[in-house]
């Protein structure tokens, strides 16, 4: 089953040369010495690390193309054999494990032989412990000091006393910066990163809205792609110059009505993490079956609406401390609800992540519950986000087809 070529977006070639600048300036800087590197969780404070001057670097971005390369299962198991457990987050293991091999898929795609040292790192909890136990191996192995954010979980609704607390946390990260740069935190310069990263936030999230149109330009396949800007570039002008250039495109799409999938006959929505090893896969299969899908919970992470340059330490910690995955199942419910409602969902398709608990919302009742409330179907695909030995192709081909047939049926 192949793809129709006229049905990809041109934009990727853009994205690619975006992506690679990335790479190349932080490879330069970690040769050099020229600049300052911070680490940082994707959804975690990086707007501090850039208005101190900091480079950032996103571990998770680097596991994800471990997983995508489908070479994670050669650097899980020497994760595992240094004690990692095997039922922890595969991004976690399969990046140590490439760090523990000294090899990086950075070598193949842009001729960098090594990660960029940092010279500190920056965590936040919102999305899990395992963001920090992660980056709390490479501050003992490399001697650099760690500091972040421990956000509570299951909120109900983001609530005043973790928005006061989280405020707090991103202040005791400022005097770090100042003592790793060696220079005095500038909070105008704050403000104007912010104010990118909310340019920047909105016009990913119009990226993801142009999918409400049918047929969709694009799909969540699409989405897990070109939301690489949005995740390690925010707070930058490159990032918002991307964004312009895919929307245009987006926007000429729909004017045509060239939809991402042929024929689309039927529109998905998708909660959990990618099978970051099968995206094409998955993306094949569906479009062959005349499915689209349109959204998902997973692309909406790094929208962040609360951000505001008039009050940065504020607007900040209220916008990292409602992210989807940091609240409750009655929030998620309702966000999942709304979105099927928005984007003209028919079906929802979860996928249950063996080594992600916390960004599965399969484990304790939710798709019977909204498939009674909505009156949906829906299909759990058995995976993961790294680990494929978790993910068996026959078994999602049939379950896929069976799913789409009886939407068929529904629909006749």
């Amino acid at each position: 089953m192949t793809a129709d070529p006229s049905h990809r977006l041109a934009a990727a070639q853009k994205l690619k040369a975006v992506m690679a600048r990335h790479f190349m300036e932080l490879d330069e800087a970690a040769r050099t010495r020229s600049k300052k590197i911070a680490w940082c969780t994707s959804v975690g404070p990086a707007e501090l690390a850039l208005a101190a001057d900091f480079l950032v670097y996103y571990p998770e971005n680097h596991a994800a193309i471990l997983g995508a390369n489908r070479t994670a299962a050669e650097y899980i198991p020497l994760a595992n054999a240094a004690g990692f457990s095997p039922d922890i987050c595969s991004y976690l293991t399969s990046d140590i494990g490439a760090y523990l091999k000294g090899e990086t898929p950075l070598t193949r795609a842009y001729g960098i032989k090594n990660i960029p040292k940092p010279d500190l790192l920056l965590y936040n909890t919102n999305q899990c412990r395992d963001v920090y136990d992660w980056l709390s191996f490479y501050a003992r192995r490399l001697k650099v000091p760690i500091i972040g954010i421990n956000t509570p979980r299951s909120q109900a609704y983001p609530r005043e006393d973790v928005v006061a607390s989280c405020v707090s946390q991103l202040r005791e990260i400022v005097p770090v910066l100042e003592k790793v740069s060696g220079r005095a935190f500038d909070i105008d310069r704050l403000r104007e990163v912010l104010a990118l990263s909310r340019e920047c936030s909105q016009l990913w999230e119009a990226v993801l809205h142009a999918a409400r149109t049918r047929p969709s330009p694009a799909t969540f396949f699409d989405h897990c792609i070109h939301m690489g800007p949005a995740v390690v570039l925010r707070g930058t002008p490159e990032a918002n110059a991307y964004y312009r250039i895919l929307l245009e495109e987006l926007k000429e799409r729909t004017d045509r009505a060239l939809g991402a999938v042929p024929e689309e006959r039927h529109r998905l929505y998708w909660d959990g993490m990618p099978v970051w090893g099968k995206l094409r896969f998955m993306s094949e299969t569906l479009s062959g079956l005349h499915s689209s899908v349109v959204a998902s919970t997973y692309c909406n992470s790094w929208v962040f609406s609360d951000f505001d340059p008039r009050h940065p330490f504020r607007s900040m910690a209220k916008a990292y401390s409602s992210i989807f995955i940091s609240q409750d199942d009655n929030y998620k419910e309702n966000y999942i609800a709304a979105k099927t409602q928005q984007f003209g969902v028919e079906g929802i398709i979860y996928h249950d992540a063996r080594t992600c608990p916390h960004n599965t919302n399969t484990r304790y009742g939710m798709p019977n519950r909204l498939g009674e409330r909505l009156k949906m179907p829906y299909l759990i695909i058995n995976g993961d986000l790294n680990d494929l030995r978790c993910f068996s192709e026959e078994q999602t081909l049939t379950n896929l087809e069976a799913f789409v047939e009886q939407l068929e049926e529904s629909s006749a």
